[in-house]
């Protein structure tokens, strides 16, 4: 958005809060973000007001300009994880959001069984850099080529990187004992490379941070492996056809919160696009670099837990429709139907209306 010259109101660091540890500290600035994003649509008055992800804050938004200015359709772009926990804020939505843009091709179905909105599967933007992240013939080769290119993805927030980075570490270098000589590359979002940069700076093994585009995505094309946070970096990895292994850690209370809450089992995003737990997760305390290297050891090499998941990941161009429709047009054809929609009852009343002259 911001390439297409949308200026944020604020910095969206700001909103970058994981973990409910984390939340009553920023409480305050969130709310006041709200507000102030409230505010901005309603002097905007737009024809349509997209929400995009963020539910904690976006919807708080959405349920503020409803009341506000009711006649204002909005649509939630990405659906919530009602599927997964606090199933009720689906029935909820009902009375601030008037449809829903999935990504994922479950949600529809349980968007509908849970009472919420009118939801469509739009697909998923990673649809659309399916070519970017695939290899061509000579980028295949040097996936199985020596040393092993490896990728670790450590997450986006600051939390996760400081969390997962030294596990990670420790982890690459077990593996470099046992199999010899990798090479490893860390995946960063381009406003947390010095973080980054500073959490591989102890690593026994050496790394290279990369956080250009480009670069990150020839890096998809050429690994051979991948150790990730769990998250969308899972189906990115799977559509690029990466075997890998999730983990995760959060501290102890935000673990007991999550199993109260969590409704399903398995949180790798891959695993349940495709519908088959093929991407090993490894969290908390089982979250050991000794762990994490025997998980991902077979997948350097021909085993069955290799073939395992570029099978199930081939399907995923079925599952996902890649190549059959363009996410981001569909999305914008249904927004562009909800403005039509507020408008066409004023229209047909003009239109309707006796002419007296």
């Amino acid at each position: 958005m911001a390439a297409q010259g949308v200026a944020s109101l604020f910095p969206l660091g700001d909103l970058a809060i994981i973990g409910f540890a984390a939340i009553p500290a920023g409480l305050a600035k969130i709310l006041a973000r709200v507000r102030e994003t409230a505010d901005a649509v309603i002097a905007a008055e737009p024809d349509a007001l997209v929400i995009i992800d963020s539910p904690d804050f976006t919807h708080r938004v959405a349920r503020r300009v409803r009341a506000r200015a009711p006649t204002i359709p909005i649509i939630d772009y990405v659906c919530p994880s009602v599927w997964a926990w606090r199933p009720g804020r689906a029935r909820a939505m009902r009375r601030y959001v008037d449809h829903v843009l999935a990504l994922l091709p479950f949600e529809p179905a349980a968007m509908q069984r849970l009472g919420g909105p009118p939801c469509t599967y739009v697909g998923h933007p990673l649809s659309e850099r399916a070519g970017d992240l695939r290899p061509n013939a000579e980028e295949a080769c040097r996936r199985l080529a020596d040393p092993a290119l490896l990728l670790a993805l450590p997450g986006s927030r600051v939390g996760e990187i400081r969390r997962m980075a030294p596990v990670f570490g420790d982890c690459f270098a077990l593996m470099a004992d046992r199999v010899g000589p990798l090479e490893v590359l860390v995946l960063a979002v381009p406003r947390l490379v010095n973080t980054v940069e500073a959490a591989v700076t102890s690593w026994r093994i050496p790394a290279r941070v990369v956080s250009d585009p480009q670069q990150k995505d020839a890096a998809f094309r050429n690994a051979r492996a991948a150790l990730t946070k769990s998250g969308t970096s899972t189906l990115e990895l799977a559509v690029a056809g990466i075997p890998m292994v999730g983990a995760y850690r959060v501290n102890v209370a935000e673990e007991v919160a999550a199993r109260l809450l969590i409704k399903i089992r398995n949180i790798i995003l891959a695993n349940l696009v495709i519908g088959e737990n093929v991407v090993p997760q490894i969290l908390q305390r089982d979250c050991t670099p000794e762990r994490l290297a025997a998980a991902l050891i077979p997948l350097l090499l021909d085993t069955p837990e290799r073939q395992r998941q570029v099978e199930a990941f081939a399907r995923l161009d079925g599952i996902m429709e890649i190549g059959r429709v363009i996410p981001s047009e569909r999305a914008a054809a249904i927004v562009l139907d909800s403005v039509y929609a507020t408008k066409q009852p004023l229209r047909e009343k003009v239109t309707s209306t006796p002419s007296t002259s």
